[in-house]
Formats: C-alpha cells, structure tokens, sequence
C-alpha cells in the first residue's frame, strides 16, 4: 500500500477523548468527554476537522491538522459514518438543492421553508444561511435579511473559496438592496481572508461608491488594479470617475 493510499484511508468519522475538571474545589473531578468530527484530506499531511452536531453533520468552521495530530489524537468510527452520518449529509445536500432550485425559478417562500429545513440540520450550514438571506432579500425584507447577514459575518466559513459562487450573489444583493454599510462590511472582512483578490477590491469600490466615499473607491480601484492590470471593468471605473472630477 503507498503512503497517498494509506492517507486517503484516514478520512471519515473520527472521535477524540478529551479530559476535562467538573466542580470547584474538594468537589473536583476529572471527566472522560467524546467529540466526534469529519475529517477530510486536503493534502499529503494536512487534513480538515470539523465537529458533528447532535444531528451526525459536519458544522461551524474547520481546523485544520497534520497527519501525526490525526494519528496521535483521534479514533476512526467508520460504522458512525455509514449509518449516521454519511445519510443525514445526503439528507441535507437534496434539501438545499430543492431550495436552490426553488429560489431560482423565483419561488422564495418555498424555498425559504426548504433552506429553513437544512437548517434545523445544520444551523450553521453556509449554503442555507446565504440562501435564506438571498430570498429575504428578493422580497425586500432587509430588517430579517440583516440578522443573517449578522450571522454570516460572524463566522468565517462562509468566505471560502467552494463558497465564492454564493458569497458574490449575497454581497451584490446587499448592495442592490441598499444594504450598503453591511456589504461594506461584508468584502471587507472578506478581503481579510483574501487580500490578493481583485474582483472583491473591485466589489468593495461600488459599495463605496453607492456610499458617495468617492477617495476609497480609488484607493481600492487603485489596489484592484495593482493585483490585476488588465481588469477591464475596473479601469473604466477608474475613467469614470476621473471624467466626473470625484475623489
């Protein structure tokens, strides 16, 4: 067997015992805890760990380990996987596919229920909360769409790269519906996570510019332009603004 094969051998369920002080004083103990996780290879000797819920899915953001932690540390639970959990992802992968069709044959209310449904799954299920908050924001419900936006921000999940695709959809209709102080906030805290990204400098500049803070479109144009020269749409806008004497 080579060592790729033995790795790739490595992903599925896995427990971890972790040992921790119950009560105070002369009352204290030391109690056995269990925490079950997925864990995923990303590389030769790098894998994703990210905890189960109480309904066997994978939740909340990811750490990330090397092959000795996962060795050192955790127990593989194969049977776990095929009868728990590897079923209720499958579950929860239809669900958001009904509820993504759903919301593009303009549907909202239906597919609310159904994102609304993968979240009673998985309440930090990225795709449910970006798809909840995409139909608020189609009916024009900006009071409710914030408190999911308040939600996305707070976690860091949502900025990775298998999200882009829903990331751009959620901060362009943020600024369409003139939720524009949250999409500032929203790629700039992306831009955080992704400095060297050009379209979300691009992104942040028009939401600065709805803002009328016409010298940090430039400034972010400016950065926009520095990481990609040739980016058509950004030196327009630098046109544009140059043409019309702002900032």
């Amino acid at each position: 067997m080579t060592e790729k094969t033995t790795i790739k051998d490595l992903s599925g369920v896995f427990s971890r015992q972790r040992i921790a002080k119950v009560g105070t004083g002369t009352t204290t103990r030391r109690v056995a805890q269990i925490g079950y996780y997925f864990v995923e290879q990303l590389e030769d000797n790098l894998f994703q760990v990210r905890p189960l819920n109480s309904n066997f899915v994978p939740t909340g953001d990811a750490e990330e380990i090397t092959r000795d932690e996962l060795l050192e540390n955790y127990t593989p639970e194969p049977e776990m996987y095929h009868k728990q959990v590897l079923p209720n992802i499958k579950e929860l992968q239809k669900t958001l596919a009904r509820a993504d069709r759903l919301r593009q044959q303009g549907n909202s209310f239906s597919a609310e229920m159904e994102y609304n449904n993968s979240l009673k799954i998985d309440e930090m299920n990225v795709r449910g909360n970006f798809g909840v908050g995409l139909c608020l924001m189609q009916r024009g419900e900006k009071e409710r769409a914030n408190d999911i936006f308040a939600r996305l921000i707070s976690m860091d999940a949502p900025f990775a790269k298998e999200h882009k695709h829903l990331f751009n959809d959620f901060g362009i209709n943020l600024r369409k519906s003139k939720m524009i102080p949250q999409a500032i906030e929203y790629y700039a805290k992306a831009i955080k996570l992704s400095p060297d990204d050009d379209h979300l400098r691009y992104n942040l500049a028009r939401a600065y510019f709805e803002d009328k803070q016409y010298d940090k479109v430039r400034e972010e144009l400016a950065k926009c332009l520095e990481i990609n020269p040739d980016f058509m749409e950004a030196k327009k806008f630098v046109a544009y603004m140059d043409k019309n004497k702002l900032g």
